[in-house]
C-alpha cells in the first residue's frame, strides 16, 4: 500500500502565528495525510516532523528579491522540498507573490505552461465553480486565458467532480462583442477550442453559478475575489447587527438562526482552505493570510486531495495532447489584432 501523502507546511506564513498553523496541520494529520512543518528551531510541532529554517519572508517584501535572498526561509524551503521529492505538495498562508516566485524558481512550470494561474473555488448557490486566474498574473494575453480555461476544467473535473465542465469568460456583458481587447481575443480563442465554452458571463452571476469554470486575468480575478469576500462578510455582519437591534429582531433571529448558520457555512471561504496554483510540476496551495487553524487543516486536506486525484499529472497529459503547431497557431491568432500589441 502507498504511504501517506506528505504535505510541506510553511509555519511562518499566517497572521495568527506559527502555533495556529501547527494546530491546523495537526488537525489534518491522519493515516493518509502527513504534514511536514517548516519553521524555526524550537517550534512546538506537537509531534509533527519539523524541518528547521532560519529565515522568514514578510508580507511587505518584494517577492522575487526575497525568494532569492532568503533561500532558507520557511516558504522557500517548503517549495524546495516538493522539487526534491521530500513532499508531494506545499501549503502556505504567506506572501502570495513569494509563493508564486518560489514555485516558478524551485518547482518550475510544467512543459507547455505559459503562466501558472490561481484556481479558487467559488461557493455558488447552484454548486461550486472555479475562478481562474484569481491573482497570479495582473497582465495577461488571450492565450493565457485559454490555458487557464483548460487547467480550470481539469480542476473542476478532478476535484469538484464535474463530468463535463462548462467554461465562461468574465466580461461586462454576455454578448460576444462586449469587453476590452483581451476579452474579445480570448472569446475568439475559447470559441474555437474543444472546451465547452458557453460565452461571456457577468460578475453578477458568480454566486449564482455563472459556469463551472470562470476565466479572467489575474488583476480582475483578484478584485472580484476581494469584493466577494468583503461583501459576504459585511452582509452577514450587517444582518446580525439588524437582528440584535431590537427585541422583535432578536425574537425573529431565533427563528432564522439555523438558516443563517447554514448560509454562513456555505459562504465560508475556509471550507476549502485555499486555492491551487496550477501549472507547476508540483502542487501548491495558497491559503489566506488570515487563515484560522480550521482553514489550514482544510488547506492541507485540499492539497492531499489534489495529489490523490493526480491533478498535476492530468494537466501534463492535457498539455502533451497539444502539438507545437497548435500552440504556434493559438499564439498567432491571439496576436493578430495590432491593438493588443
Amino acid at each position: 500500500m502507498p504511504g501517506p501523502t506528505r504535505v510541506a507546511v510553511d509555519a511562518l506564513g499566517g497572521d495568527h502565528g506559527p502555533e495556529e498553523i501547527v494546530a491546523g496541520a495537526l488537525a489534518a494529520s491522519s493515516e493518509s495525510v502527513e504534514p511536514l512543518i517548516f519553521g524555526p528551531a524550537g517550534l512546538d510541532t506537537q509531534g509533527l516532523e519539523l524541518v528547521e529554517t532560519t529565515q522568514e519572508i514578510g508580507m511587505d517584501e518584494k517577492p522575487a528579491e526575497a525568494v532569492r535572498a532568503k533561500e532558507d526561509s520557511s516558504l522557500v524551503a517548503a517549495c524546495r522540498a516538493v522539487r526534491e521529492g521530500r513532499a508531494e505538495a506545499v501549503v502556505s498562508a504567506g506572501n502570495t507573490g513569494a509563493m508564486l516566485a518560489a514555485g516558478l524558481l524551485h518547482i518550475r512550470r510544467l512543459e507547455g505552461v505559459l503562466r501558472p494561474g490561481i484556481a479558487l473555488v467559488i461557493p455558488a448557490r447552484k454548486g461550486p465553480s472555479v475562478l481562474i486566474d484569481a491573482g497570479a498574473n495582473a497582465d495577461c494575453r488571450a492565450e493565457h486565458l485559454l490555458q487557464f480555461a483548460e487547467m480550470g476544467s481539469i480542476f473542476a473535473h478532478e476535484i469538484l467532480g464535474v463530468p463535463h465542465p462548462t467554461v465562461g469568460l468574465l466580461s461586462i456583458g454576455e454578448e460576444p462583442e462586449k469587453g476590452n481587447q483581451l476579452t474579445l481575443d480570448a472569446h475568439r480563442l475559447l470559441a474555437g477550442s474543444d472546451l465547452i465554452f458557453q460565452g461571456n458571463v457577468e460578475g453578477r452571476l458568480l454566486l449564482e453559478h455563472a459556469a463551472d469554470v470562470v476565466v479572467c486575468d489575474g488583476f480582475t480575478g483578484n478584485v472580484v475575489l476581494k469584493v466577494m469576500e468583503g461583501t459576504t462578510r459585511t452582509s452577514l455582519d450587517w444582518l446580525r447587527t439588524e437582528i440584535t437591534a431590537s427585541s422583535r429582531g432578536k425574537a425573529g433571529g431565533l427563528l432564522i438562526k439555523p438558516a443563517a448558520a447554514r448560509l454562513r457555512e456555505h459562504l465560508d471561504p475556509e471550507t476549502y482552505g485555499g486555492a491551487y496554483l496550477l501549472g507547476l510540476r508540483g502542487l501548491c496551495v495558497i491559503a489566506h493570510g488570515n487563515s484560522s487553524r480550521r482553514a489550514i487543516a482544510n488547506a492541507v486536506r485540499f492539497a492531499a486531495r489534489g495529489i490523490e486525484h493526480r491533478v498535476v499529472d492530468r494537466l501534463a497529459e492535457r498539455l502533451a495532447e497539444e502539438s507545437p503547431e497548435e500552440r504556434v497557431s493559438i499564439r498567432a491568432l491571439s496576436e493578430s489584432n495590432p491593438q493588443e500589441r
